[in-house]
């Protein structure tokens, strides 16, 4: 109904603190309950191939609406198999919809096989991907996925290679909000207490450039905002925050303790640690 509703509205809605434009549609569950969609069973539950929400048609069938209302679309998929369906329902879709402004999601986008880390780029698909999750998962993940299919999981360095533009979030109330923990567990791959030591397939470990892009001007692209937000720019608004340390330059285990002492938004200061 909601989606009814802006669509007969003319589309896409804003305002200077809103903006609506996106629309999330579920291909599959968690990973953590064995609700992700896997093309192949469970390691640890063998039988079990997850859930697909939608058949093959259904899914391109809702991207359809959501692309003829001019929106952006945004898939939650975590298992192969639903990363698959989500990506080529959105490349089987996208052509009919010329005028779309297109910057399509995969939300979360955790576990991928070879060939469709490929199909991001041609597209300009956008891995939203929450670093986090990597290291709240990693605990079990192997035992879910098995040594050879968790090489695919959460590997942002393998999307980048394939030239798949990331944009890094949080995931809260799932996660916390936190910026700072996203940010070391992107370039880390560890837990705030350092386990693993070296990181968890420290191979998929983002460059801090990288995670700092990824938080900032990438997040603000994924949400057609670039032009606004995102970086320090002139003719941008000056949103910003001021830390107790440079997190460019620390080493990481300083990364997760890092505080805010200042927040900007619009140019006007909106918070000031120990203001009362």
């Amino acid at each position: 109904p909601t989606l009814d509703w802006l669509c007969a509205q003319g589309g896409i809605a804003h305002s200077d603190r809103l903006w609506v434009r996106s629309v999330k549609l579920y291909a599959d569950g968690a990973l953590g309950s064995r609700g992700a969609a896997l093309l192949n069973e469970y390691s640890d539950e063998p039988g079990n191939r997850g859930l697909l929400f939608h058949e093959d048609e259904a899914l391109r069938a809702q991207v359809a609406t959501v692309m003829a209302c001019g929106f952006q679309v945004a898939i939650h998929a975590i298992g192969d198999a639903a990363n698959r369906q989500a990506l080529d329902a959105i490349i089987a879709v996208s052509g009919q919809y010329p005028d779309n402004p297109g910057r399509h999601r995969i939300e979360h986008a955790q576990l991928l096989t070879d060939g469709d880390l490929e199909k991001f780029a041609p597209l300009g698909i956008i891995a939203a991907v929450q670093p986090t999750h990597a290291t709240s998962d990693m605990y079990w993940a192997e035992q879910r996925l098995g040594p050879d299919r968790v090489q695919f999981a959460y590997a942002w360095r393998k999307l980048v290679e394939h030239g798949a533009r990331l944009a890094l979030g949080s995931d809260f109330v799932v996660e916390e909000v936190n910026p700072m923990l996203g940010f070391y567990a992107a370039v880390a791959r560890s837990d705030p207490e350092g386990w693993p030591e070296g990181g968890w397939h420290p191979g998929q470990r983002l460059s801090r450039a990288e995670a700092l892009r990824g938080f900032t001007l990438d997040a603000a692209y994924a949400g057609f905002m670039e032009d606004r937000v995102g970086s320090l720019a002139p003719g941008k608004l000056a949103d910003m925050v001021i830390l107790d340390r440079d997190i460019m330059q620390v080493d990481e285990d300083q990364l997760p303790s890092t505080l805010v002492l200042e927040t900007w938004l619009g140019g006007r200061r909106v918070y000031h640690r120990g203001a009362r």
